[in-house]
């Protein structure tokens, strides 16, 4: 079996490159280390660069559609990763995670409607509502014995005349795997309150060892009749830049209105190389995203020793999946503008604000460790040399 290199440092800069290359327009600085963007580091595995590279080799890129091989490698997936037994009318492509959810917010809703989140949250849940006119009700994360909770009757309480609960499946910022019981709690209030239940599980297939992820349509009837699933291999394997998501609507109502949407749309159809890198990811991937597990509990691992000797007043939520680090840097007892502040221009380390995820995110900051051990040590260093 091969043996992947996650220590390699691979130059990014100059490559159009949202992580590395757009630091000024985010930070206003370009001298920061960007642990920022939910982007790793490392390279896209072979297998999918081989695939690409293969269909290059024919040097004709038509019109294109989605062959009876990807088809089957999302369906075997979905099987073995997920327990979904489905067909392929279930399944309908989108461009990206984002796009969809503000597609399904077009097809289900109106400007001036509810939309239901749970704060500290991945911040286009409360972007694109808000965008897209809606109006975004928050119900806040409870945390207990280290990880993120729902407080189940708030959460009702906020779900009433509310249209669409949009779900982060596992967690982001927190990497919180929801249980089955926890999932079962929210499909029955939200099928209860006639909220239809946006999941979204891009960060599945990097729940951690230890941790055992569960899909929201699984774990009910209330579940499998009132949700829209959406996933991707763009996380996992580096390869958000080739736009490969999907959704899944097992409810054959919900599917008619929402897929009718997307087709009526002209959204039927994805590039010819978001199909080629997302059948080499389905059908080769599992041996890497192991590997690529090892090496981010052994960066969690190494973040949570180095904070508890050097800066024990910061503390990590230790999550359960993703590469996403949420901080609680509270202890320092300063504003959190001078907080955001202090870390860009005397660390000069770009980590993404918590405020962004919500007002619960106050002394909060995001730190992406899906990068090569020693930028992450690197970092740790910067933040440690300005602090008070």
């Amino acid at each position: 079996m091969t043996t992947y290199n996650f220590d390699e440092i691979i130059p990014r800069r100059g490559t159009s490159c949202v992580k590395h290359d757009m630091l000024n327009e985010v930070f206003g600085t370009d001298d920061v280390l960007p642990m920022w963007v939910a982007d790793m580091d490392f390279k896209t595995p072979d297998f999918i660069v081989n695939a690409v590279r293969e269909r290059c080799n024919h040097e004709v890129f038509g019109y294109t559609f989605a062959p009876d091989s990807y088809k089957m490698a999302v369906l075997n997936w979905m099987r073995e990763h997920y327990h979904i037994e489905t067909r392929w009318k279930h399944i309908h492509f989108i461009p990206g995670i984002v796009q969809g959810i503000a597609f399904v917010l077009q097809a289900f809703t109106n400007p001036g409607d509810k939309v239901l989140i749970t704060t500290p949250v991945y911040p286009p849940f409360i972007n694109v509502p808000h965008r897209s006119g809606r109006v975004f009700v928050s119900s806040a994360l409870k945390t207990v014995n280290g990880r993120f909770a729902i407080d189940y009757e708030d959460f009702e309480e906020k779900a009433k005349g509310c249209k669409v609960f949009i779900l982060a499946n596992p967690h982001n910022p927190g990497g919180t795997v929801w249980s089955k019981e926890e999932l079962r709690k929210i499909a029955e209030i939200c099928y209860r309150q006639k909220v239809l239940v946006i999941a979204d599980e891009i960060h599945a297939d990097l729940t951690l060892p230890g941790y055992t992820h569960t899909s929201f349509t699984t774990v009910s009837e209330e579940a499998l009749h009132n949700s829209i699933t959406f996933i991707a291999p763009s996380k996992t394997f580096n390869m958000a830049g080739l736009a490969s998501s999907i959704c899944y609507v097992p409810d054959a109502d919900i599917k008619k209105q929402f897929f009718g949407f997307l087709d009526a749309n002209e959204l039927s159809l994805g590039t010819l190389f978001a199909y080629v890198a997302a059948e080499a990811a389905f059908a080769h991937g599992d041996p890497w995203r192991r590997q690529l597990l090892d090496y981010l509990v052994g960066n969690i691992d190494f973040t949570e020793q180095y904070l508890q000797e050097n800066m024990p007043e910061v503390k990590m939520m230790r999550p359960e999946a993703s590469f996403l680090l949420w901080l609680d840097f509270r202890a320092w007892n300063i504003p959190h503008k001078e907080l955001v502040d202090k870390l860009i221009h005397e660390a000069k380390v770009g980590l993404n604000s918590g405020l962004d995820y919500g007002p619960d995110g106050e002394g909060f900051m995001r730190m992406n460790i899906g990068t090569p051990r020693a930028n992450v040590l690197e970092a740790l260093e910067r933040i440690k040399g300005c602090k008070r």
